[in-house]
């Protein structure tokens, strides 16, 4: 269940990347789809970030190293 709340978080930031991306390329210069969709990668980011410090400081993730002994 972790791993699959994981994995749709990043789905969603690549989602919003491509959707910026897309959004920069196709639309005019007074468009803010471009600025927005960005916003919501970064915020998405963050959130990630902070809810993987807050699951290891809860004790419900193990976290590890690369090659862990």
């Amino acid at each position: 269940m972790k791993t699959l709340v994981i994995v749709a978080f990043l789905a969603v930031i690549l989602y919003n990347l491509g959707a910026g991306l897309y959004y920069m390329l196709v639309d005019d210069s007074s468009s803010k789809r471009t600025v927005n969709a960005l916003t919501k990668r970064i915020a998405l980011s963050v959130m990630l970030i902070l809810g993987v410090v807050l699951a290891s400081a809860m004790g419900w993730i193990d976290l590890h190293g690369v090659n862990p002994g």
